[in-house]
């Protein structure tokens, strides 16, 4: 079987390797225009997986010299209708996260106008087209890639000789976009985008995917034949496309779920792992009934010769995924222990069964809370607490009352955020006031979860750390700051094992944001001459760990399930309705129920011991 990919792609560790690597590329094609007399004129995108490319060009402006002044852009699109300055605009994306931290002249930076009337917006798509004519084409065009296979927002149905124009969105694109609007109904109905044939005139073309939730999407897009539904295949034409994808991203691509079926392979304990495992979901069989003729139309014949017989591989993948369940008995007693939680939920959400076993096995455990979460509170939830707060105040001369609840001040500061929340729209940053508010609830929810556990407020850290402090969905970059926080705990606690989110797809990036700051924390602790902790791995509130890549299989009773879920339930602001759901429709316990249960029935389709539910975890 030859690789099936269609567009050349490029493979990075992680998101940072990713974005040096096009930051190189651009750089590249800078140079050599300057060399040749002319402007370079790029191709812009927004969303998140751009960002670091951004920051990576900036940092090279600001260290490096690196002089934006003969370079023109244009931008893949805008919400329409939208101000430039609205906090939802991609003309203040741009400002924020680029053009204002480098030397650009104004009037080379160009996007899609989000304030033209309908009946003026045909015109001024066409004007826009000529401008990029009229500067030579786009030499370099950045794309990112949606749910759809979108690029820009080519919506499924898009043409190949599609140009700029007002589109109507999906509603996947919609619904993508809805906690960046706190909710779907606020997110525009329509956008002005560039064309399918617009962006396949650029000399070359990066598209960039990162995380495991864009996995699938991406191997359509360089797998599957060219679709009118999904506009990321139309990229299969352009001679000079290159998919840069992290290590998550790429997951679901042939060569790298099952590089035996592209081409010969060095067998090592980990690839014989999932190719067995493979093998025995594709058949429908338990690993130890798995026969040579299996393995033989299935392209794996290799591995057997490897272990001498279909006897020997199959013991060898059984007895490797038994050895990595474990019980409480198998589990740490009297160690110090952190679970690092991003924001107050995950810590239950992800690993509420293990710490129940922990706390019963005796281990000093702190749970440190990363982020207040405040965005993810509704303002209705608030309207409640300072309804309370009304009426509590009003109760003056009743002893049980707390003086600090007393009195007229109370309810004017009730009343007057009362006041600020109704005039707010959809989107806008909370005064402090309210942000606080917010932040409150959140961690006396986070308490309550842990008593559901065994544990108590005095186990509890709120680190607040500051990245998470704009008051905005995007947030700033991880800085010393919060790596000095994150490394003072690890000095207070000195703990020997630590559970850090791997749960690297969440929508907006905190979980991987936190586990860089936990990273860099770690490695100045251990600088000053402190032992590393064991670090363990842990997902659960956007993905799980396939049991072929966990080391360790934590079994749950369906008593304790039922209890991690009583604790998710004391969340109750992200209970119904949470504000940022992803594409998952499900509530976070009724996920969590579902992964779990089924991280179980997978072991046992396996041929292993069957279980109620399991927790996964990598120990790095």
């Amino acid at each position: 079987m030859q690789n099936p990919e269609k567009i050349p792609t490029v493979i990075s560790d992680d998101p940072d390797t990713l974005s040096v690597r096009v930051a190189d590329r651009i750089v590249a094609i800078m140079q050599a225009n300057a060399i040749a007399g002319r402007r370079t004129v790029l191709g812009l995108a927004t969303g998140s997986t751009p960002i670091g490319v951004y920051r990576e060009l900036i940092r090279r402006h600001h260290d490096d010299g690196r002089s934006f002044a003969n370079v023109e852009t244009y931008n893949l699109d805008e919400y329409w209708p939208m101000a430039p300055d609205s906090i939802h605009s991609y003309h203040r994306f741009m400002r924020e996260n680029f053009f204002s931290h480098i030397d650009i002249p104004a009037a080379q930076v160009h996007l899609p106008p989000g304030t033209v009337e309908r009946q003026d917006a045909a015109r001024a798509c066409a004007d826009y087209e000529a401008a990029i004519v009229a500067a030579g084409g786009i030499d370099f065009q950045l794309l990112g890639i949606g749910k759809t296979g979108h690029i820009g927002f080519n919506e499924p149905g898009s043409g190949r000789d599609s140009r700029t124009r007002l589109v109507m969105l999906d509603a996947i694109t919609r619904k993508d976009a809805s906690s960046d609007f706190f909710g779907a109904e606020n997110v525009p109905r329509e956008a002005i985008t560039m064309g399918v044939a617009t962006i396949l005139e650029a000399k070359e073309i990066a598209i960039l995917a990162t995380g495991e939730h864009k996995a699938g999407i991406v191997r359509r897009a360089v797998e599957g034949v060219i679709d009118l539904e999904v506009a990321a295949t139309f990229l299969q034409e352009h001679r000079r496309t290159t998919f840069y994808l992290d290590a998550a991203a790429a997951v679901d691509l042939t060569r790298i779920a099952t590089p035996w079926l592209v081409d010969e392979v060095t067998w090592d304990a980990g690839l014989a792992v999932r190719a067995v495992v493979w093998l025995s979901q594709t058949v429908g069989k338990a690993i130890l009934k798995l026969t040579q003729q299996d393995y033989a139309e299935h392209r794996l014949s290799s591995l057997v010769a490897v272990y001498g017989s279909p006897g020997e591989i199959n013991g060898f993948v059984f007895n490797s995924l038994g050895a990595r369940i474990r019980g409480k008995s198998k589990l740490h007693r009297g160690k110090r222990v952190i679970c690092f939680s991003p924001h107050p939920d995950d810590d239950v959400i992800s690993m509420g069964g293990i710490l129940r076993k922990l706390v019963e096995n005796r281990n000093p455990i702190a749970v440190a809370y990363m982020t207040s979460g405040n965005i993810a509170v509704f303002d209705h939830d608030v309207r409640r607490h300072l309804d309370f707060l009304v009426r509590m105040g009003a109760r003056t001369a009743a002893e049980t009352v707390p003086a600090t609840l007393r009195g007229e001040d109370v309810r004017d500061f009730a009343f007057r955020l009362f006041g600020d929340m109704a005039s707010k729209h959809p989107g806008d940053i909370d005064v402090t006031a309210v942000q606080d508010i917010k932040r409150i609830i959140r961690e006396t929810e986070a308490v309550s979860g842990l008593e559901v556990v065994g544990l108590t407020r005095d186990n509890a850290r709120f680190l607040d750390l500051p990245f998470y402090q704009t008051g905005k969905v995007r947030k700033d970059p991880i800085g010393p700051a919060d790596v000095r926080i994150v490394r003072d705990l690890l000095e207070e606690v000195h703990p020997e094992v630590v559970f850090v989110a791997g749960d690297l797809s969440d929508p907006h990036g905190t979980h991987r944001m936190c586990k860089e700051a936990i990273d860099a924390a770690l490695a100045e602790y251990v600088a000053l001459g402190n032992a590393r902790p064991e670090v363990w791995l842990y997902r659960g509130a956007w993905q799980e760990w396939p049991v072929t890549d966990a080391s360790v299989l934590v079994p749950l009773s369906q008593e304790e399930l039922r209890l991690k879920i009583q604790a998710i339930f004391k969340h109750q602001s992200q209970k119904d309705s949470a504000p940022f759901p992803g594409q998952d429709d499900r509530e976070f316990w009724q996920r969590v129920q579902d992964r779990n249960t089924e991280t179980a029935a997978q072991l046992n389709r396996l041929g292993l011991a069957e279980y109620f539910a399991m927790e996964a975890y990598v120990v790095e």
